[in-house]
């Protein structure tokens, strides 16, 4: 039997790897990976697959637990199956079936997170051997695949581990970071071997010492002999290994050794078989070693699991994402795999030079060819000072550094990220095995003409929601309606392909702006989608369904009530204007009622650009509007903390009241304005925001408003009310007060009229109604006070609005080391 000890994702591996397979010419190639994924394989390498792509196993009960298996077209388990495919070999995998592995991983993750805190309690802070640590998919062992160090998991089947983030929604955000500071701890194992070989870091190691490797014996026994030395050191040394993490290893490789077993025993010949495995288990693969009985298959904790293939993009690939068994530059490798397999590896300086400047010149800065010859040459001569033949990827970084960006790296950041990590994704062609729900997607986004956009590269998607007259069929007519509802299902989903950004525009109830995006996360949510429906319809009926389920909240109500009539779901919109009624019936708070009826104002305000017929809710917005306008001068007899939620709502309710003012008592809410802003029983701020709302209305006469700011503003009133009231005041419409001088020089009298505490007290609510001012309103301010004090606007400006001297700046210390805590418990004494 023949064990081929691989990385993850390595050109040299994948090339050694199938020239291996030329010579030996194996019957069975088994290849580390989920065993009950093996199925999958003849997909996996059907014609118009394009790497890179990932094998998804997820439990089909919540809470939803993934393990992905993501491969790229230099992955040497990826060229495994293809060299199978053309030479009519038989190749299965053979790890723990996921169903399996997602619980063990699960268990082996937090096992890693208890030795993190063990150690943490106990003080050590020992440098042994782990790698750059995957988040959650265990280390992938170092050597396993022959990178990142870690104690344990290994790279194969450790990948799936969500490329960095496995376990999906099961998963601990601070077990994961506790974890992986563990591992970062142990990491200097790997850079220690990096400073032995005098190389940067372990990664610039490796490449220089097995992806240079010219001769494939020597690939493949360096990477089993280094395997076996790192096995025997992690086992020898408590420090290094946590015996946890090594559990799960030592089960998955007795599970692999009876897999190979199995394999004997159905007739294949011992030399007709290649078990391409992760370095790390290369040298555990022996069948001297016991291999996994039946009672102790029988008694692996398991959970169900469903499989299916994705997508996937390079940078998920790379170790930016968090991807321990990655590497730093996906793009890059990739180049290396092109030029080796046309058999010209010297040829890669010049051509990541070359991607490097034609990037900078796509982006508008020109480099010269002399500059992209420079680096070239700069980069070989840094490989040749540490004895190299060829540069690593760390001396081509550096070298077009200095040649390209003159020294300066964000010169040459971006173009770097493109040749380094690159913006690919893969796709798959219809008929390969996906989800329903995965299925229903894709048609859609061929339908709607969407499909442009499944790109690692976010873009903008403006939409106009109203009828396209100029087009002949009706389909055409509303395609960006139907763009606008299926996107909304989306994110109702949270599948995180589109973002919706705000519209400032007089149109936002036709216009919506999207920013499209795929990524593997937003495959992952999906394909966790399946388990509520089979289309994104839906799925996303259901999601409407189970939040009515549990809705108690009436602004949350009404904000379902609006979502589902965005992603055109006329029942569930019905339900959930039932359940609004429901609630609306029992009352709530002025700002739950504001915000419901906020909510269905916006729906209303659609008209029929939706073609949903929101009639229905006229009386409900009625019916809330009126409710939230009675009980506004109760509410408003509240602290000053709670303040500024009502005030919002009286904003909300504004609006309504301005949009809807034929549909909704109009007259109940101005009556309601002019009862609290009477009132000197009611928060000071209230009263003022609806004095200012009743101003901007036209409600008010220039003789009361005088005689309000003479009431307001007079000595004698507690500090808290009259500047409060003025906040208020100040919050709407502030041209129309910088046009008053009565205003403000009733306001300088009752501010001089102010006794130091009463002062200092009065800045808790001044401060902040200037900080609402913008640079223009506070210097008109500034000229109106000029002239008030008949020192003129140039003078005034210098005082107010130039710098502070350093008297002024310890009296502004002093003003806010002032302890307002205890003018509060006075006042609510």
């Amino acid at each position: 039997m023949h064990v081929f000890g691989i990385r993850h994702l390595s050109p040299a591996g994948a090339l050694h790897l199938r020239a291996f397979l030329d010579r030996v010419r194996p019957q069975l190639v088994l290849v580390e990976g989920p065993s009950d994924a093996t199925g999958l394989i003849g997909q996996v390498t059907a014609a118009g697959v394009v790497p890179p792509i990932a094998i998804l196993a997820y439990t089909d009960q919540l809470p939803i637990r993934t393990l992905v298996f993501p491969l790229a077209e230099y992955s040497p388990e990826y060229q495994a199956f293809v060299w199978a495919t053309e030479n009519g070999a038989r190749a299965e995998f053979m790890d723990l079936p996921s169903d399996a592995a997602v619980v063990l991983y699960d268990r082996a993750r937090r096992a890693a997170a208890e030795a993190a805190l063990e150690e943490e309690a106990a003080g050590l802070r020992g440098d042994g051997a782990a790698g750059e640590g995957r988040e959650e998919a265990g280390a992938d062992g170092g050597v396993d695949a022959g990178a990142h160090a870690g104690a344990g998991a290994d790279d194969s089947q450790g990948d799936a581990g969500d490329n960095g983030h496995a376990a999906g929604q099961g998963s601990d955000p601070a077990a994961d970071n506790r974890r992986r500071d563990y591992y970062i701890r142990q990491n200097g194992l790997y850079e220690r071997i990096a400073d032995l070989a005098g190389e940067h870091d372990y990664e610039s190691y490796w490449e220089r010492h097995f992806e240079h490797s010219d001769r494939s014996d020597t690939y493949r026994q360096s990477a089993y002999a280094f395997s076996a030395q790192m096995r025997s050191l992690m086992e020898a040394e408590e420090r290094i290994a946590d015996p946890r993490e090594a559990a799960y290893n030592a089960i998955r490789e007795s599970y692999m050794r009876r897999r190979i077993a199995e394999a004997l025993k159905a007739g294949y010949e011992a030399g007709r078989i290649v078990v391409v495995t992760g370095a790390y288990h290369a040298s555990a693969l022996d069948l001297s070693l016991p291999a996994m009985t039946d009672k102790e298959l029988k008694a692996l904790p398991k959970a169900a699991t469903k499989m299916t293939l994705m997508p996937y993009s390079s940078y998920k690939l790379s170790t930016h994402s968090g991807y321990g068994a990655g590497n730093p530059a996906p793009a890059y490798f990739g180049l290396m795999w092109d030029c080796l397999r046309q058999g010209d590896a010297a040829k890669l300086p010049s051509l990541y030079m070359s991607k490097v400047a034609a990037s900078m010149r796509g982006e508008g800065t020109f480099r010269s060819t002399a500059s992209v010859i420079e680096g070239v040459r700069l980069a070989e001569s840094l490989a040749s000072m540490r004895g190299g033949r060829l540069p690593v990827w760390k001396d081509l970084r550096d070298a077009a550094i200095v040649c390209l960006g003159f020294g300066e790296p964000s010169a040459v950041a971006e173009a770097l990220a493109r040749t380094d990590v690159g913006t690919a994704i893969g796709s798959l062609p219809e008929g390969v095995s996906q989800t329903p729900i995965q299925d229903d997607f894709n048609r859609y986004l061929k339908k709607l003409k969407l499909d442009k956009y499944k790109s690692a590269v976010a873009a903008d998607l403006e939409l106009d929601l109203r009828e396209n007259r100029r087009v002949k069929s009706e389909e055409a007519a509303f395609i960006d309606l139907a763009r606008s509802v299926f996107l909304h299902r989306l994110r109702l989903l949270e599948i995180g392909f589109a973002r919706k950004h705000n519209v400032r525009q007089d149109g936002a109830t036709w216009a919506e702006h999207w920013v499209l995006q795929w990524t593997p996360e937003a495959e992952i949510r999906m394909v966790e989608s399946t388990l509520k429906g089979e289309t994104v319809e839906w799925a996303a009926a259901y999601v409407i369904r189970e939040r009515l389920e549990s809705c108690t909240d009436i602004r949350e109500a009404s904000r379902i009530v609006r979502e589902a009539c965005e992603c055109g779901l006329p029942e569930a919109m019905d339900d959930a204007r039932s359940t609004l009624q429901r609630l609306a019936v029992d009352g709530g708070s002025v700002p739950h009622l504001a915000g419901a009826a906020r909510e269905l104002s916006v729906l209303l305000g659609y008209g029929d650009i939706r073609r949903m017929d929101t009639a229905s809710l006229e009386p409900l917005l009625q019916q809330l509007f009126l409710r939230a306008s009675l009980l506004l001068v109760d509410a408003a007899s509240c602290s000053d903390e709670a303040a500024g939620e009502i005030a919002a709502a009286m904003g909300e309710l504004h609006r309504v009241s301005q949009e809807f003012h034929e549909l909704v008592d109009d007259g109940a809410w101005l009556r309601q304005l002019q009862m609290l802003a009477e009132r000197d029983d009611r928060n000071a701020k209230l009263s003022g925001l609806a004095f200012a709302i009743l101003l901007e209305r036209g409600e008010t006469e220039d003789e009361r408003v005088a005689r309000e700011v003479s009431r307001r503003l007079s000595p004698g009133i507690p500090a808290d009310v009259g500047a409060g009231w003025f906040e208020g005041l100040s919050m709407r419409n502030r041209y129309a007060l910088l046009s008053r001088e009565a205003l403000w020089r009733q306001l300088d009298a009752y501010i001089r009229s102010l006794d130091g505490d009463q002062f200092r007290r009065a800045l808790v609510f001044l401060r902040r109604a200037f900080s609402l001012f913008e640079a223009r309103e506070k210097t008109s301010v500034a000229d109106m006070m000029g002239e008030l004090w008949g020192i003129g606007s140039e003078q005034s400006a210098n005082m107010l609005l130039g710098p502070l001297s350093e008297e002024e700046r310890e009296k502004l210390e002093e003003l806010n080391e002032f302890d307002f805590t205890e003018f509060f418990h006075d006042k609510e004494g």
